[in-house]
């Protein structure tokens, strides 16, 4: 298996984007990977897209040729794939992509990811991401997403010594961070007080506990790391990818409180990195609900169980602290558009590595390492990234 590393990101901007339509989004964070590459699309050899639910959102399917048609590699008749693993739909889409370069398959490979959330009522949109749990055990009799995670936050709750007030404390970094990312949805920083004065979704979860619906893609190329400087001075290794799976219902996992797909990718991760959690300079962990980010930092190996709630109160998880959780400002402020966070989490590590990340830099960031969450657990992608 040969080495890979990235060579080239793109992000359009994450939010409410009335104007753009599905195809504009893919266009533009594709070029804008293109450019950072410095190649043109002729030398593309393939394609995998992240796409959680086109034909819920924006009545599409066939996503793979439609992006293929419209980047205009239609022509050249390039293999071009769809990846759904709903919310983890663009990690997988990545992984894939990794493995055919590894493979020797193909050179050079776009994984992307895009999302047109905004376009139907929040009911249709709400109903379309349900489809990401148990649709006959847990949708049919009413249980939403935010309804699962608050199970996940009351148990853990009732187990761990957990606040309300370090719950908050989640999205207030998270805001912290987005204000300072470009790309972002949300630019305003937030206070422990906003959080906890905000309507309440689902018992203890609070609308600011929840990240938003999101129109947005992004976009990264690969290319065998012997080949990289082809095309970039700075471009990052892929260290390791690895990707577990967990029932898809709540009520028959082992422990709510515990991802176990997220602590057995993270092993494997580790294991093929050669790596510990304590070389991990920084992590972009799937913080769709403020719990899932308590949830992450414990699972992937950073504090025992238990001590996440006092980790990020006390500044370890900031961008200054010991073990900065999403920089970018996470699903929380940055945005979550489900099919193109997990790109979007690659692209945030391979800027903070490469020392782009401006007002959000991690001093002296050298490895880093992503984590994108399927429904509630059922999937997890778990990747690791160092300076090649």
């Amino acid at each position: 298996m040969r080495d890979v590393a990235v060579i080239g990101i793109g992000c359009t901007t994450f939010g409410e984007k009335w104007e753009t339509s599905f195809r504009d989004l893919f266009l533009e964070a594709g070029a804008l990977a293109l450019e950072d590459a410095q190649l043109s699309g002729e030398r593309i050899d393939a394609l995998y897209v992240g796409n959680m639910s086109a034909g819920r959102f924006v009545e599409q399917e066939h996503v793979g040729a439609l992006i293929a048609d419209y980047a205009g590699m239609a022509s050249r008749h390039i293999p071009s794939t769809r990846v759904e693993s709903a919310c983890c739909s663009g990690s997988l889409a990545f992984r894939q992509a990794v493995i055919a370069v590894a493979s020797g398959l193909e050179e050079i490979v776009v994984a992307a990811g895009v999302e047109k959330m905004t376009d139907v009522e929040t009911s249709i949109s709400v109903d379309a991401l349900a489809a990401a749990a148990d649709r006959e055990w847990e949708g049919f009799v009413g249980a939403t997403f935010p309804g699962l995670y608050a199970m996940i936050a009351t148990d853990y709750m009732h187990r761990y010594p957990l606040t309300r007030e370090q719950l908050a404390m989640v999205a207030v970094k998270n805001h912290y961070n987005g204000a300072r990312n470009p790309i972002a949805q949300f630019h305003s920083e937030i206070t422990v007080d906003t959080v906890l004065r905000s309507p309440l979704v689902a018992d203890p979860l609070r609308l600011f506990d929840c990240s938003p619906i999101t129109d947005g893609a992004a976009a990264v190329i690969l290319a065998p790391l012997e080949r990289a400087r082809e095309f970039t001075d700075a471009p990052i290794k892929v260290l390791a990818t690895a990707q577990a799976s967990d029932t898809i219902a709540l009520h028959d996992r082992r422990d709510i409180s515990t991802l176990d797909a997220t602590v057995v990718a993270a092993r494997r991760a580790y294991e093929m990195a050669g790596l510990t959690p304590a070389a991990i300079d920084l992590v972009e962990v799937h913080d769709c609900f403020t719990i899932a980010e308590i949830c992450a930092i414990e699972d992937l190996g950073f504090c025992a169980k238990g001590e996440a709630g006092r980790l990020t109160e006390e500044g370890e998880t900031a961008l200054n602290g010991r073990i900065p959780v999403n920089t970018s400002g996470g699903l929380k402020a940055c945005g979550h558009p489900v099919g193109a966070t997990g790109i979007k989490q690659v692209a945030e590590i391979v800027q903070q590595l490469r020392g782009d990340a401006g007002r959000r830099q991690v001093d002296g960031a050298e490895i880093g390492m992503t984590q994108n969450v399927g429904g509630t657990g059922a999937s997890v992608a778990v990747h690791i990234f160092g300076r090649a």
